[in-house]
């Protein structure tokens, strides 16, 4: 966290509530605190009365974001103004789902004009695939889809599209349709995605805004070639079968791609914050029809529009922004369970591993100074109930870790069997309800002795409690209420941003260890030619000479990278030279 964090007043009244040691069961007591820590919205309902929080810890939280100037901050994200300030750029996701119509101008141009023209692009192209105009090139109707991507440019969306793959509507509009996601550059990945599908009846999305990400490009590449091979009469496969989306013409042509077949978007859309732009866009159209695509925009739009306009106190983004600041600044807590009771969300904790962990896990503030503490938090998961039987032994009597609960009011695949006490839903939807209480409450050696738990057992079933959890309940799991939930969690991760003082929007993390492995692509390329000597620096390392000829192969770099070229055998080289292997690698 900066330092002008640490600084505010409310800091100091919320480190009180640390030293207060709040118990959840004196505080789930106070009616009017319970009242307080319970909010809705538009069928959204989320309570987190099960918070380590008194009435005026709550307080301290809104004076918080009021310190911060959160509102402001918010205002100026949507004004398009360049919050991101490292790489010079608005950040304007919620411009995305913005109606047609409506004006925001940003460097002198409309862009919501412009997210309608891609977005109507899309509507005609996605129908005319799902119709049969756009055919393959034998004639047969592109049925599978194979979307291309990694990191943003897939996980928000794979998310969307396996939530909706048995919820009712979504489910009759994707009839006969296949969509996979290939992001991996591991070859294993390839042979999973590719396996069973007709080349002749496949479509596959490249999405890469620069067209120049390196995993993204050589999966591109191969199935560039897995198209040629399945299709030897026709030269013009590519033409057929790709599209792509990203902002690089020149590239995409030379790739083979028609301009018709490239879909936009803009420096302003972080990978993370991007499925409701082409990115996720393009695939859920083709998929499942644009329909429901308006849906989940329409779903998001909702949300932002009360992130945007919403008093702190009733503001279910900043809330939990300001819930996950004082559990992780204050109370030391580093981990959040995301815990959907919904096994459609699968995917739903791997896309908030990404939009929360990339955005908030920053060292320096927006000035570039050192923070005086971290800022961001871990985060993993696992659909209920499957992790009550995997990790939530650790989270009920090992560490402390904040869970977050998501459940639905319906289920997108209702069974109620004869005989049966409750329906399946129920019976999930019980769990969803205890564990929250479980967390908070716990079991006391009073009450274990009361129940005649032999003594020599009583430490091991002794339960704290006092474990904090928020639930979110949803009415159903369909297009619309997951933008609304897509919404909640990315304007909850920029409040997060705003009041720790950190860019929320750049990445900078993820790129040394892109530019390092350019060197060992360069040793291995030498290596496996078998060129006679190759002389370069490990810029990595800050080692010297790699050289290889054919008396032996000397890398003065990791033994490993020898082993792993197979130079370990005793047919080997007879000369090895191995460095230390240095602190700095």
């Amino acid at each position: 966290m900066s330092s002008e964090f640490l600084a505010t007043k409310s800091v100091a009244l919320l480190q009180q509530q640390k030293g207060l040691k709040n118990n959840l069961r004196e505080l789930m007591q106070d009616d009017e605190r319970n009242a307080r820590m319970y909010r809705e919205y538009g069928g959204v309902c989320m309570d987190f009365s099960r918070q380590l929080l008194d009435k005026e810890g709550l307080d301290a939280l809104v004076e918080l974001a009021k310190e911060r100037n959160v509102e402001e901050k918010i205002k100026a994200m949507f004004r398009g103004e360049k919050i991101n300030t490292t790489e010079g750029r608005s950040v304007l996701h919620v411009a995305l789902r913005m109606p047609k119509g409506q004006t925001l101008i940003v460097d002198g141009k409309n862009v919501v004009e412009e997210v309608h023209a891609v977005l109507d692009k899309i509507k005609t192209f996605s129908e005319k695939i799902r119709n049969g105009t756009l055919k393959g090139a034998t004639g047969e109707t592109l049925t599978n889809l194979i979307c291309i991507g990694i990191g943003g440019s897939y996980l928000g969306s794979e998310f969307v599209v396996e939530s909706l793959n048995t919820e009712k509507y979504a489910k009759t509009k994707a009839e006969g349709r296949t969509i996979r996601f290939l992001a991996n550059v591991d070859p294993i990945d390839v042979a999973r995605c590719t396996e069973g599908l007709n080349p002749s009846k496949t479509l596959i999305v490249i999405i890469s805004k620069t067209f120049t990400t390196a995993e993204t490009m050589l999966n591109a590449k191969t199935l560039k070639e897995w198209l040629k091979q399945g299709l030897p009469n026709d030269p013009n496969a590519t033409s057929h079968h790709m599209c792509a989306v990203s902002t690089n013409l020149e590239l995409t042509a030379k790739f083979g791609i028609p301009e018709d077949r490239v879909f936009g978007f803009w420096d302003w859309v972080g990978g993370r914050f991007s499925v409701t732009s082409a990115v996720g866009v393009l695939p859920l159209a083709i998929h499942y029809g644009y329909d429901v695509v308006e849906s989940l925009l329409k779903g998001c739009h909702e949300m932002d529009n009360h992130y945007l306009n919403s008093p702190i106190e009733l503001n279910l983004p900043m809330l939990m922004g300001l819930i996950s600041v004082f559990n992780s600044s204050i109370l030391g807590l580093e981990c959040v369970a995301v815990l959907p009771y919904c096994q459609a969300m699968h995917r739903f904790a791997a896309h908030i591993q990404q939009l929360t962990m990339e955005s908030n896990g920053k060292g320096v503030d927006m000035k570039g100074e050192r923070l005086a503490g971290a800022a961001g938090e871990i985060y993993f998961g696992e659909p209920g109930t499957n992790g009550q039987h995997s990790f939530y032994q650790l989270v009920h009597q090992g560490r402390i870790i904040p869970a977050e609960f998501i459940g639905f009011q319906k289920s997108q695949n209702p069974i109620n069997l004869k005989g049966e006490e409750v329906s399946n839903h129920d019976e999930l939807m019980s769990n969803f309800f205890a564990q929250p209480d479980a967390l908070a409450f716990g079991k006391t050696e009073e009450e274990l002795t009361k129940e005649n738990v032999p003594q020599h057992l009583i430490p091991h079933k002794t339960f704290t409690g006092n474990r904090p959890s928020t639930m979110l309940l949803l009415p159903e799991c369909t297009a619309y209420y997951l933008g609304m939930l897509l919404s909640l969690y990315e304007n909850r991760v920029a409040t997060e941003g705003f009041i720790w003082g950190i860019n929320s929007f750049d990445q900078w993390g993820v790129e040394l260890g892109k530019v390092l492995a350019k060197d060992i692509r360069k040793i291995l390329a030498t290596a496996r030619k078998g060129a006679e000597q190759l002389q370069t620096r490990c810029s990595c390392c800050g080692l010297g000479v790699l050289s290889i000829d054919s008396s032996g192969i000397y890398f003065r770099i990791l033994e490993n990278l020898g082993k792993y070229l197979d130079i370990d055998k005793e047919e080997g080289p007879t000369h090895r030279t191995y460095a230390v292997l240095l602190s700095a690698y």
